[in-house]
């Protein structure tokens, strides 16, 4: 009984340790292709809210993007700018779990706080130097300092992810753009300022 016990545990196991990656990413591809059909919602298939185009409409300019080549404006206030290569701008990328974004710095510009709900981000750099920070999860340890340019000149990177739309949740409009918004007193008991701090701030986000 006993035998009969750990083997359907370790069974137990293994097909769990086997489901967990198919739990964490994009799903896996039912088909070689799956092209973005952006102007139909009766495509043969659907996947991930994105029909697909037809084999004989699919063209080699669903797989082509020069987005990435060239900076992005980073007249802001912000001093940055991102260009994505997602599903959205690329089809050929529906169902393939990958995406890629160029982030453009001015000098001393910052990419404000924000996290990726739906995938892991790895960055390479094209140019300059940048101070990144990271989140522990220690209570004690660890801060969140945003992609910042550390230097006097332009900045850029490629942002890689293993989703076809990682999404992007900048922090402060998450708080202070919400809608319906989160109650001043909340913000204001939170973050130890008075309320009229919050309004002025909340100013900024208007909501979406």
């Amino acid at each position: 009984m006993a035998n009969k016990l750990a083997t359907t545990s370790l069974l137990a196991a293994v097909l769990l340790a086997l489901a967990a990656p198919s739990l964490a990413g994009d799903p896996d591809m039912l088909q070689d292709i799956c092209v973005a059909d952006y102007k139909s919602l009766q495509g043969p298939l659907r996947l991930n809210g994105f029909p697909c185009k037809r084999p004989e409409n699919v063209t080699a300019d669903d797989f082509f993007s020069n987005a990435l080549a060239s900076p992005g404006s980073t007249c802001n206030a912000l001093g940055s700018a991102v260009t994505p290569a997602d599903v959205r701008t690329l089809p050929g990328l529906n169902t393939l779990g990958v995406s890629v974004s160029r982030i453009d710095y001015a000098p001393w510009g910052v990419n404000p706080p924000h996290v990726h709900p739906r995938a892991t981000e790895v960055i390479f750099v094209l140019q300059g130097s940048l101070d990144v920070g990271f989140v522990a999860a220690t209570a004690t340890g660890g801060s969140r300092r945003p992609p910042r340019n550390s230097g006097g000149s332009p900045a850029a990177v490629l942002s890689a992810f293993d989703s076809q739309l990682p999404g992007t949740q900048p922090v402060a409009e998450a708080l202070f753009g919400a809608s319906p918004p989160v109650p001043t007193d909340v913000l204001a008991r939170s973050f130890q300022v008075d309320g009229g701090l919050v309004e002025a701030i909340r100013s900024n986000f208007p909501p979406k």
